[in-house]
C-alpha cells in the first residue's frame, strides 16, 4: 500500500502562499470596496466601483486587447514550444548546443527586451528600415492595427524557450520502449508524434497552456517599455496597464483594485475551464508519494 507523505510536509509552501499570495490578495479585494487615492486613509464606498467598471467603456476594450493578445500568444507559442521541445529532447551534441543558444532570451530581463525591440522597431534607425521595401514601410509600434500583433511577437520570443524547456523536460520522461515498439510496427515519425509523443505530452500541453493564460492577463512591464504606455492612442492598453494607469496616474487605486480582482476571476475561471475541457479528472501522478 502506497503512502502518503505526511502534511506538514507542505506546510512551508502552504505559509508561503498565505503570506505571499492569499493575504495580498484579501487586501485588494477589501480596497475593491473602498475610494483610495493611494495616500490617505481608504474610505468605503460600497460597491460603487464595481457598478462603475460594469459601465467603463475603456476598460471593456482593454479586457479585449488582453484576450486577443492572449489568444494569439497560444496559438503561436504552443506550436512553436512543442515542436523545438520535441526535437531539443534528443541526445545529440549538437542539439545541445543549438539549445543552449535558443535558450538565451531566459538570461534578459522583461526591460532589456523590450528595450532591445523598441530600437529594433524604431521608425528612423531600427533594424527593420535596413530591410527596405515593404518590410521598411510598416511601422511595428506605430501603426495602431499591427501594434497589439508587434507585443504578441515579442512577448513569443520572449517565452518560447521557457516553454520549450517545458516539453524538453516531458518529452525526456517519454519511455524509449514506446518507440522501440512503434518502430518494430512499422510506424514512421509522424505517427509516432502523432500517437506518442502527443499524448505522453498531454498534461504539459494542459500545464503551459495554463501559464500563458495566466501569463498573458499579467503582462505589463513589456507593453509599458516597448509601447510607450499603450499607445499608440490606447491601441495596445491592455487590462493589466490600464489598471496600473488608473491606479498610479490617475490616483484611484480603488477602483485599480475592482479591476485587479476582476483579472484574478476571469484568470481563475479560464484556468479551471482549460483543467475541465481537457479532462482535468484523470489528472492523476503516477509518481512515488504522490
Amino acid at each position: 500500500m502506497r503512502q502518503r507523505p505526511s502534511f506538514w510536509y507542505a506546510a512551508p509552501a502552504f505559509a508561503f502562499f498565505a503570506l505571499f499570495a492569499a493575504l495580498p490578495m484579501v487586501l485588494v479585494v477589501l480596497l475593491s470596496f473602498t475610494s483610495w487615492d493611494g495616500l490617505g486613509t481608504p474610505q468605503p464606498n460600497g460597491v460603487d466601483n464595481w457598478a462603475r467598471l460594469a459601465d467603463d467603456g475603456q476598460a471593456y476594450d482593454a479586457v479585449g486587447r488582453t484576450v486577443i493578445l492572449m489568444v494569439v500568444s497560444w496559438l503561436v507559442q504552443t506550436p512553436i514550444s512543442l515542436l523545438i521541445g520535441v526535437w531539443a529532447a534528443g541526445r545529440q551534441r549538437s542539439r545541445a548546443v543549438l539549445s543552449s543558444i535558443f535558450f538565451l532570451p531566459l538570461l534578459l530581463s522583461t526591460a532589456a527586451i523590450a528595450l532591445l525591440w523598441k530600437a529594433m522597431f524604431d521608425p528612423n534607425f531600427g533594424v527593420t528600415q535596413s530591410f527596405g521595401g515593404p518590410l521598411g514601410d510598416i511601422q511595428f509600434l506605430g501603426d495602431p492595427s499591427i501594434v497589439l500583433y508587434t507585443v504578441a511577437f515579442v512577448i513569443t520570443w520572449q517565452y518560447v524557450p521557457f516553454h520549450t524547456l517545458l516539453y524538453q523536460g516531458a518529452a525526456r520522461a517519454i519511455p524509449r520502449n514506446l518507440y522501440e515498439a512503434a518502430t518494430i510496427d512499422g510506424a514512421g515519425r509522424l505517427r509516432q508524434f502523432v500517437h506518442i509523443t502527443l499524448p505522453q505530452l498531454r498534461y504539459t500541453i494542459i500545464t503551459s497552456s495554463i501559464l500563458m493564460i495566466v501569463g498573458s492577463l499579467t503582462t505589463f512591464d513589456t507593453v509599458l517599455i516597448l509601447t510607450d504606455g499603450g499607445g499608440p492612442g490606447t491601441a495596445s492598453r491592455i487590462a493589466p496597464l490600464h489598471m496600473y494607469i488608473t491606479g498610479f496616474s490617475g490616483f484611484e487605486m480603488g477602483y485599480a483594485s475592482t479591476m485587479a480582482v476582476l483579472l484574478v476571476i476571469v484568470g481563475t475561471a479560464l484556468s479551471l475551464l482549460v483543467m475541465r475541457v481537457t479532462g482535468y479528472r484523470s489528472m492523476t501522478s503516477q509518481q512515488e508519494g504522490a
